[in-house]
């Protein structure tokens, strides 16, 4: 090894500043999003309503594409044997953290923010201005020359610049070391696109894939090539000819709110540049906006605790995901509220506050503990603000939290052990446990309770749930006199056929409306030795396996609405139907990249949680299949379209957001 090869230790640390600045970038393009106004209620003509809704997708679309960055970092980070870097200065950033010319800051949206971000995003050799108000003060080097063993950081005047550099530096370390060497961290601790889908979550194994990824962020956004039609420059670019063409025919256009420029939430020692909030429900509401950022980034940061594939792993995810969901109208509603007396011209914003300390909790009783009492102070602080505040945008807020905090009760318990899930963590049972002896009823009894007919047979009782039915027929074609249709009075009688061939029937039912118990010392219904889920042609998905809706267990069978016109959501009740459902039964094989290796595991649980107003979120080993049975992909997550209106179904491309679905 040469005086020149980096040490581990410095390539950590420029990795530490890529995920800083990943992050930094993410935040910035959201608050200028959150700022946007909203339809022609908020003054907005019908042309300028659909123009700052396309551009708000679009920076949101860029911002996620940022946190794909970050999770590409956090990888990297994790295949060198570090743990991924989660903190970050508050805004704005102090002279020096960043070099002279990467300014960052949180302002709204407007001409020169906009050519800020464009200026963020420029190719290598372009010579775009910074934004109004945003140059540095002065210039300074914060380059040491010689190399040093406590890690220095560089200059770069691009963030491909910055990006080619690191390369480099890892490509030397690697030549010195070894690829085994180099990339001696646990592989399973990444997240990878069974886990998020991310283009940046994709394992890191070599130097090879290291590249790979920086060539990606740099395409992608960070100095991507001019001539890059979908690069983060020239889609702020296109945004920025837009907003003029609406500004040329109306001088009064005023696409957003005017949120604050760097907003606090108190005054601070040294107030230039900040805006400190004054106005109760501003604070109150902003607070709450950051205590859902801080929980997520630990959540986030525990989640390369765990190795994949992990329930525990999953459930911090999802809980991360629906904490930056349940943020997104807190930050809307926060940039339109007043700062205060002593800022009266502008309005507050979501500040998000990096804590001293973001890191991830050892897993054990003790984080388990501190998830469930910081979502339920979340949430209690949420419903407080609901009662003085009110509006839409809290209550969606509220309805987020409130299901993340009852995901997390039924997850999530206080008892030993060392990971995080206690309740039924591992695979099912191959059959339900016997029940308690109770006395035999009379064969033909019926009776009714919860939404269930039970009809007692000599060897089994068959239970009837009218409300999953989606009349798929198998029942009353396969087992005719057992199932009468269209008559008056009792219509299932289970002794009309063997019981083993009614069993199959049984089966057969996709909704699992019809279910049975074994009264003859056989096994009930078992788990199938593979999860399938079968997208139908304009239809449902059909799902088979061991599956927990909301945590309560559902049995083996399952049709599921993703037409978006059910009434009794999740559950298909054959809606589509009626309203003109049309969407194709047959996605072609290994769809939007998704993997179709053959996993170790095909069977477990399949956890089923409709996020509110959005779609299935499903974990646990999957295979997806067509209408005729072909193998679509097989994945340990999905999150399914229930709207009816993604681009790239089965699969949410989040036009949920935008069409005015709604859906517990």
């Amino acid at each position: 090894m040469t005086p020149d090869t980096p040490s581990r230790e410095q390539l950590l640390h420029h990795l530490y500043e890529a995920a800083e600045l990943e992050h930094n970038l993410m935040c910035t393009y959201l608050y200028a999003a959150f700022s946007l106004k909203q339809g022609v209620e908020e003054g907005l003509s019908p042309a300028e309503a659909e123009a700052t809704a396309r551009w708000r997708r679009e920076i949101i679309a860029v911002a996620i594409e940022e946190m794909g960055h970050l999770v590409a970092v956090w990888n990297i980070t994790s295949a060198l044997g570090g743990a991924p870097h989660l903190g970050r200065d508050n805004f704005p950033l102090n002279p020096g953290y960043l070099p002279a010319r990467v300014v960052v800051k949180l302002a709204p949206f407007n001409a020169a923010t906009l050519q800020h971000f464009v200026y963020l995003e420029r190719p290598e050799g372009s010579d775009e201005p910074d934004g109004e108000g945003f140059a540095s003060d002065h210039l300074f080097s914060r380059a040491v020359g010689a190399r040093r063993i406590t890690p220095m950081p560089c200059d770069y005047d691009t963030v491909g610049h910055f990006y080619a550099d690191v390369a480099q530096e890892i490509t030397a370390f690697t030549a010195a070391h070894g690829e085994d060497a180099t990339f001696c961290g646990d592989r399973t601790l990444q997240l990878g696109p069974e886990e998020l889908r991310l283009d940046g979550a994709q394992r890191v194994l070599c130097s090879k894939t290291v590249l790979s990824s920086f060539e990606s962020i740099v395409r992608q956004g960070e100095g991507a090539p001019s001539d890059s039609e979908r690069s983060h420059y020239h889609r702020f670019a296109d945004i920025r000819a837009e907003l003029a063409e609406l500004c040329a025919a109306n001088p009064d256009f005023v696409p957003a709110h005017p949120a604050a420029t760097n907003p606090v939430l108190r005054r601070p020692p040294r107030p230039e540049g900040r805006v400190w909030l004054e106005h109760g429900d501003a604070i109150a509401t902003v607070d709450i906006a950051n205590a859902c950022y801080g929980l997520m980034l630990r959540l986030l940061g525990m989640t390369y605790l765990l190795p994949s594939p992990s329930a525990d792993k999953g459930l911090l995810l999802d809980l991360s995901l629906g904490l930056m969901r349940a943020m997104t109208p807190l930050a809307e509603q926060a940039a339109r509220l007043p700062a205060g007396p002593s800022n009266p011209t502008c309005n507050a914003g979501v500040s998000f506050v990096s804590l001293r300390d973001a890191s991830a909790l050892p897993p054990g009783p003790s984080a388990r503990r501190f998830i469930l009492e910081r979502l339920d102070e979340i949430v209690v602080g949420t419903r407080q603000l609901q009662a003085c505040l009110g509006g839409p945008r809290v209550g969606q807020a509220l309805a987020v939290l409130e299901g993340l905090k009852a995901r997390a009760e039924r997850s999530l318990d206080l008892g030993p052990g060392l990971g995080l899930v206690q309740r039924d963590a591992g695979r099912p049972a191959a059959s339900a446990p016997a029940p308690v002896a109770a006395p035999a009823a009379a064969s033909g009894t019926r009776t009714v309770a919860n939404g269930i007919e039970s009809v007692e047979g000599e060897k089994l009782t068959l239970n009837y749930q009218a409300d999953r039915c989606i009349h798929a027929r198998f029942c009353v074609t396969g087992a005719p006199k057992v199932f009468l249709a269209n008559v008056e009075g009792p219509w299932i009688h289970p002794d009309a056929m063997p019981v083993e061939r009614l069993v199959d029937i049984a089966h057969a039912c996709p909704s699992g409306a019809i279910q049975y118990r074994r009264k003859d010392g056989e096994p009930d219904e078992a788990p199938p030795p593979v999860n399938l889920v079968s997208v139908r042609e304009s239809g449902p998905y059909a799902v088979r396996g061991a599956l927990r809706l909301r945590g309560e267990p559902m049995g083996m069978r399952l049709t599921l609405c993703r037409c978006g016109a059910s009434k009794n959501k999740p559950f298909c009740d054959g809606s589509h139907h009626d309203a003109g459902f049309v969407a194709t039964g047959e996605p072609a094989t290994g769809l939007l990249g998704l993997p179709t290796a053959m996993p170790e595991v095909r069977d477990g649980w399949v956890d089923i949680e409709p996020e509110p107003n959005g779609p299935l979120q499903l974990r646990g080993a999957m295979e997806f299949i067509s209408g005729t049975g072909r193998m679509v992909c097989r994945v340990a997550q999905a999150r399914l379209c229930r709207c009816g209106g993604s681009q790239t179904k089965p699969f949410c491309d989040g036009s949920h957001a935008t069409n005015g679905f709604s859906a517990d």
